[in-house]
This record gives structure tokens, C-alpha cells and sequence, in this order.
């Protein structure tokens, strides 16, 4: 039964996955399993005899030796080390072994029981990298970034900008991961908790809101988080937060004087308009043409109000580019200019549907890019064409018109060739408002011109599904 047990324990041995080995009080090899022809190359008969310690790699050996060291001296009975191990092809391999002093008294040495590491070490040590590199680049950034775990009860990364843009030290935050909390505007806690809340059952956030209680709340941050889902969980939540103080601060500045100009003008608009038809129907045909010119130009200023009053809106709500259907806000802007304009010529070509990624306002920008064609149009009845067509990336809207060649200041200035400045400077609004709906839609505008009209072409990214 002895024997029969003991050829048994022999197998197991010699299958094995992990290296075992005895070695005597020395450190030389009495033993090596079959395992070591796998792990290091080496046939277990040609470690036998050799000193373990000159296979280990020379920074390791130190270590290794004060370990074994320590089962020697009885200090205790067993210990673990890691260490680079020589293969026989020239190389090293990161093993994990444990030396137990052999329990029968009539045997002298210990066991080695050895498990490579590398892939865990490797593994280890591309964390470390990663991180290292993450807290370099975040102490040189003055965004907040940060980490936290999927409830928001763990902080697990936040960079020291966090102790300048909230008023808080790191260290009440890590002991108190939602205590960041308190240094939130009272009237805009909810706000964040329902942020939160969001982020935690796995939706992307977009939030404002003011912080730092010693500034009196007048620092503003924009928080954008991304939660961190594995089977099926959240389980970090990662984000970043910026100081926008100086932007709500201007867009406020902004707000202010749009509303008063936009009051001041209409009013003394109002009264010149009045004025002039007044002056329309009293006197004769000489200063009729110069009060219907008056009125005219009255009318313009109007238009260029309301285009303002948009790039406002457009510029201070700052909208998100999401899904929409290119096709269906073509039809929708040329059914617009057909009844402002029912002697208008319009040639559509457009697929069932065509989906991009953009801002819903890019319906505006079209309507303004058709009505510029029909005002301007040589044809009469004004004549153009649209056309939408798609490709694996992209969306594309191309306009047509037969209008007179667009002057280059104008489209130069929009696409950043050229400087605006006291001499060239572009005659409107309209453009300008177009250009910004595109651009904020990650999208690219472009323009052709010809003796015999223009081809503009509004470009904006396909909506991956």
C-alpha cells in the first residue's frame, strides 16, 4: 500500500504545473520536477546539483538568499519571494516561490514550490506605468480629473487641481468621498445628487453648477462624467471638471447687452419705420423713393437682429450634437422657402433618410443658405437645387444656386483664411450664423464658386449605429 501510495505522490510530482524542487541546506538543487523543462528550459537533471542562487538574476539574489536565510536561521518555518528566474534560452521568468522547511526530521533541506508570475508582474508593472503617467499629465492640467467608484463611496484618482477649483483640500475629499457636496450651492445640490444618480445607473453626464462656499459659490464648474460598466455594472464612474467662471461670466455680460440692444434697437427701429411711412405718404415721388429706401434698410437691420438674437442662443446654450436625419430637415427647410417664396424653382434630390450627427438648429443654416440662393438668384423665377447624398462617414447637404459669385471675403473670412479686420469683413449675419451651426455640429462647410453661380456643400459627420 506504502508503495503503491508513494508511485502515486511520484506522478502528481512529475505533472505538476508549478516547479517543485528540494534543495539541501546549501541551496544546491537535490530535486526538480518535470515542470522546470516547461517553465525554464532546463531538463530537471541538469539542475540537479547546480545552486539555485546562480539562476537567479543578480539584482534578485540579495532577496532570494535573505529569505532562505530566514527558514535557515528558524526564524520560520516557511517564506515567499519573487524573483527572476535564468531560462535556458538566455531570458529570465518571473517566479513566485515559497521555501518550507522539510517536516521529517531525516531529510535535510527545504521545499521550493514555484508558480510563474510574469504575465502578473508585466501586468503590474503596466498599471504602475499607467498610472504614474496619469498623475503626471493630471498635475499639469488645470481640469479637475478624477475617479470614483460606481456609488460615489470610493474616491479612487483626483488630481490637486481639485484643492484650487473647489475650494476643499484632497484630503477632506478622500475621507469623505461625497463630501464634495458641501462645497456645492445649496439651490444646485439636487441637481448634482440627481447627476449622480444618473452616472451611477450608467447614463453619461453634462452638468454646471457653482462651488466654493469662501468664494460665496461664484466659482462655476462644467462636470462631464462617463460611467465605467463591466458585466452589465457600474462600477467606476470617471469624469472631469473645469473651471468656466470667465465663460459664464461673459456669457452673462453678453446676455445683458444682447437684451439691451436688441430693446434699444427695435424701439428706435420701430420709430424710423414709422417715420418713414409717414414721410412715404405726405410728399412726393423724390422723397417717397428715399423713405422706401429708409424703410428697407430698417428691415434688414431687423433681420440682422433676429439672425443675432440666434448666434446668442446658439453660442451660450452650447447644444450637443446628436442624431438627426439630414433628409427629412432638407425637405422640412425647402417646404419653408416654397411658402415664403411660391415662385421659386427648387430641385431636391434626397434618400428616404439619412443620418447624421449634428445640432437640430443645422435646419436653420439651411434655410438661410436656400433664402440667400433664392434672394440673390439671376433667374426669374429664382432657380436652385439640393441635394443630399451620404457616404460610410460622412453626410453631405450640397446647394446650387445661380447666383453671382460669392465674394471671397466673405466665405474667406468664415473659414479662418483670412483675418476680419476694419477692411475685410463680411456684409452679414447670415453666413456667420450658418458657420457656427456647423461648426458646433463637428461638421465642415465649403464653397464653389463659378460665373455661373455657387456650390455650397455642408458636410457633417454620419451617426454610427
Amino acid at each position: 500500500m506504502d508503495v503503491a501510495f508513494d508511485d502515486l505522490a511520484s506522478v502528481l510530482l512529475e505533472h505538476a504545473q508549478d516547479k517543485l524542487a528540494i534543495v539541501d541546506e546549501a541551496g544546491a538543487y537535490v530535486y526538480v520536477n518535470e515542470a522546470s523543462r516547461a517553465l525554464l528550459g532546463y531538463e530537471p537533471e541538469r539542475l540537479v546539483g547546480e545552486h539555485g542562487l546562480d539562476y537567479v538574476h543578480p539584482e534578485d539574489r540579495r532577496t532570494v538568499a535573505e529569505r532562505f536565510e530566514r527558514i535557515g536561521g528558524a526564524c520560520a518555518s516557511s517564506a515567499t519571494v519573487r524573483y527572476r528566474h535564468a531560462t535556458r534560452s538566455g531570458g529570465w521568468v518571473w517566479l513566485e516561490s515559497r521555501f518550507t522547511a522539510l517536516p521529517d526530521e531525516t531529510l535535510d533541506g527545504y521545499v521550493v514550490s514555484s508558480r510563474d508570475i510574469t504575465e502578473l508582474v508585466t501586468a503590474e508593472r503596466d498599471r504602475r506605468d499607467a498610472e504614474s503617467r496619469l498623475r503626471t499629465i493630471a498635475g499639469a492640467v488645470g481640469d479637475v480629473l478624477w475617479i470614483f467608484d460606481g456609488d460615489w463611496s470610493e474616491l479612487l484618482f483626483v488630481n490637486p487641481a481639485y484643492e484650487d477649483v473647489f475650494g476643499q483640500s484632497v484630503a477632506e475629499l478622500e475621507a469623505e468621498p461625497r463630501g464634495f457636496l458641501a462645497v456645492v450651492h445649496p439651490d444646485d445640490v439636487s441637481r448634482v445628487r440627481r447627476a449622480m444618480d444618473r452616472a451611477s445607473a450608467g447614463e453619461a453626464i453634462d452638468v454646471e453648477y457653482r462651488v466654493d462656499p469662501d468664494a460665496d459659490y461664484g466659482r462655476w464648474v462644467w462636470v462631464r462624467a462617463e460611467p465605467i460598466v463591466e458585466d452589465g455594472d457600474v462600477v467606476r464612474i470617471v469624469g472631469f471638471s473645469r473651471d468656466i467662471t470667465g465663460r459664464r461670466r461673459r456669457e452673462r455680460q453678453l446676455a445683458v447687452m444682447d437684451n439691451l440692444l436688441r430693446h434699444n434697437l427695435r424701439n428706435d427701429l420701430a420709430v424710423i419705420l414709422g417715420n418713414a411711412e409717414c414721410i412715404a405718404g405726405e410728399t412726393g415721388d423724390p422723397s417717397r423713393g428715399r423713405a422706401e429706401t429708409i424703410r428697407r434698410q430698417g428691415r434688414e437691420l431687423l433681420e440682422s437682429a433676429d439672425k443675432q438674437r440666434e448666434i446668442i442662443d446658439l453660442l451660450t446654450a452650447r447644444p450637443i450634437p446628436s442624431s438627426i436625419d439630414l433628409a427629412a430637415i432638407v425637405a422640412d427647410a425647402v417646404e419653408t422657402i416654397e411658402e415664403r417664396h411660391p415662385d421659386a424653382a427648387i430641385e431636391t434630390t434626397c434618400p428616404e433618410s439619412a443620418i447624421a450627427r449634428g445640432l437640430h438648429e443645422i435646419e436653420s443654416a439651411v434655410t438661410e443658405l436656400l433664402e440667400n440662393a433664392v434672394r440673390h438668384g439671376t433667374d426669374d423665377p429664382p432657380a436652385l437645387s439640393v441635394a443630399v447624398r451620404a457616404d460610410r462617414e460622412t453626410v453631405a447637404v450640397e446647394i446650387r444656386d445661380r447666383c453671382p459669385p460669392i465674394p471671397e471675403v466673405e466665405f474667406r473670412v468664415l473659414t479662418g483664411d483670412w483675418e476680419m479686420n476694419d477692411v475685410y469683413h463680411t456684409s452679414g449675419l447670415g453666413l456667420w450664423l450658418v458657420y457656427w451651426i456647423v461648426d458646433l455640429s463637428d461638421g465642415d462647410i465649403s464653397f464653389d464658386r463659378s460665373e455661373t453661380g455657387n456650390t455650397i456643400t455642408v458636410t457633417l459627420p454620419r451617426e454610427q449605429s
